[in-house]
């Protein structure tokens, strides 16, 4: 679910903490990656008519394994360093939010049944999004095919995007690719939407950063953290009759949630029962994480292309044409990494200073050719602004 309102409420106010940039600016970035929700999003995205998913002749699922491997080799291709955090256990704070989610899925069930039975095409891709699941099985396939590709994986302890908020804070990765805005609640410096996004789409990369946000809407990280649970979040309800922008007028005024709640008129803005903000805050401030000096070193490795193909092509009946060239890009990409991010950070320098070297050297071929048609031959690099110096002929240097 994420945080409600966040993006409108920080482009609001706090537009500068916002970034559109291009895919491939993130070339050499190291990049912590939200699994399981980029998981959910193929499932529903890739492959889909109404309601049935890429499957293999026996009708397994494979929607989750096309994105997984066709957005990685994207990744890789444009010199990104993804490490992909699956969800552990999920909080005990969050079990009323999933019970919700159960008792949502329960129904789209009971939508979808009678969608199919009225013809109604439209209803039936509607309620059959809403039916969709992650499972261990999807998660744990996943997993397979990217340590197949040479690309590390981290399980969580509990919530992934809290997993790769520490990684972020602790320097190992440069952000967080995800589409939830809780992950800047959790405190990752830089929050990247849209990076998973087909190249189809030709949606702009969006970068967060969470120290302009926290300068620009005047608060502290626990006071960002209390404005994100009065909007609405997985830990705890919401405020009836406040929504994001009363939010922020409440925490810069009071200062804090506690003190909020004490200001407010129950009768007219009454909190959920039970509201369990305190211990949401205090999970934000700090989540069931592995430490990251007890994480395994992160390390991306060539494709085993054998082992894809065996997986891929064998089990799940992709083509094995479009399997290995994959592949061939990937380890291609790799040995261009670490001098590509040099070309890329010194490249405008580089093309000046190439146009200039070739305007002097056309200039210089220029007089040349004017000189010899008077019968006298130029030295190279002798035409310097417009006057040729000329030489005996035969004695110029070639």
């Amino acid at each position: 679910m994420g945080i409600h309102g966040l993006t409108k409420l920080l482009g609001d106010n706090a537009h500068e903490c916002i970034k559109e940039t291009k895919f491939e600016n993130y070339f050499g970035r190291k990049i912590a990656v939200d699994a399981s929700m980029h998981i959910y999003q193929f499932l529903i995205v890739v492959g889909r008519q109404g309601d049935q998913l890429l499957t293999t002749e026996t009708g397994e699922v494979t929607s989750h394994l096309q994105g997984m491997f066709y957005r990685t080799t994207r990744l890789l291709e444009a010199g990104m360093r993804p490490v992909y955090v699956f969800d552990g256990k999920p909080p005990e704070l969050k079990r009323a939010q999933l019970d919700q989610r159960l008792g949502r899925r329960e129904e789209a069930d009971k939508g979808l049944e009678a969608a199919k039975e009225s013809g109604d095409a439209e209803a039936i891709e509607r309620y059959s999004k809403r039916t969709i699941k992650v499972t261990k099985t999807h998660n744990d396939e996943c997993k397979r095919l990217l340590r197949l590709m040479g690309v590390p994986v981290i399980d969580a302890p509990s919530e992934a995007e809290a997993q790769c908020a520490s990684m972020a804070k602790a320097g190992l990765v440069y952000g967080v690719a995800t589409e939830d805005m809780d992950c800047l609640t959790f405190g990752a410096p830089r929050l990247i939407r849209h990076l998973m996004a087909p190249s189809s789409a030709a949606q702009p990369v969006q970068e967060f950063n969470l120290e302009t946000a926290l300068a620009r809407l005047g608060l502290s990280q626990s006071q960002f953290i209390d404005l994100c649970i009065m909007c609405g979040c997985d830990y705890a309800g919401s405020i009836r009759g406040i929504g994001p922008v009363r939010a922020l007028e409440y925490i810069r005024k009071h200062g804090s949630l506690e003190k909020v709640i004490e200001a407010l008129d129950p009768s007219k803005y009454p909190p959920p029962d039970p509201y369990p903000y305190k211990e949401a805050a205090a999970f934000f401030t700090e989540p069931d994480v592995t430490p990251p000096e007890q994480l395994p070193t992160l390390k991306w490795a060539a494709p085993d292309v054998d082992g894809l193909v065996a997986f891929l092509v064998g089990e799940k009946n992709f083509n094995e044409d479009r399997v290995r060239k994959a592949a061939e890009r990937i380890t291609a990409a790799k040995s261009k990494a670490t001098q590509g991010r040099l070309e890329s950070f010194f490249g405008p320098v580089t093309v000046v200073q190439n146009a200039n070297k070739a305007a002097k050297e056309a200039a210089a071929r220029d007089a040349a050719k004017a000189a010899k048609k008077k019968g006298a031959a130029a030295k190279p690099g002798a035409a310097k602004g417009g006057i040729v110096k000329k030489a005996p002929i035969g004695k110029g240097k070639k």
